[in-house]
């Protein structure tokens, strides 16, 4: 069931009512990658279903990753930038299904990203590809 982790008075909806949620009040927590934070707008566990907001912090790395379904983001602040591109503020990216790639924040970011299924890690270097 989707839910809104530390969302004030979440207990009190019945499972139909809307979420409003004041974002300014949910807590950053860390991810497993040292430099990026990240706010849980909602979640759906046993889908693996999240809508989060990301802060990078300037120079982080995100290791090689898959994407087992579209995820989807929109940088607020800051740039992405990995092999393919670079997505800066106010851009939106899109990645389709099998996608791979390691993703860098050089001077930081601020992100809204969408998931249908949490990524798949693999480590490693990207076939050579020469990041810009």
């Amino acid at each position: 069931m989707a839910n809104t982790p530390f969302l004030s008075g979440e207990d009190k909806l019945t499972a139909l009512d809307s979420r409003y949620v004041n974002v300014e009040h949910l807590p950053w927590k860390p991810t497993p990658t040292p430099g990026i934070d990240m706010k849980i707008l909602v979640q759906d566990e046993e889908s693996g279903l999240l809508t989060a907001l990301f802060r990078w912090q300037p120079g982080t790395t995100l290791a090689l990753h898959e994407h087992v379904e579209i995820e989807q983001s929109y940088v607020l602040s800051g740039y992405l930038v990995d092999e393919e591109g670079v997505c800066k503020s106010g851009d939106f990216v899109w990645r389709p299904k099998g996608n791979r790639h390691i993703a860098r924040a050089p001077e930081g970011a601020l992100v809204l990203s969408f998931f249908l299924k949490p990524n798949k890690f693999i480590g490693g270097e990207l076939d050579g590809k020469e990041l810009k």
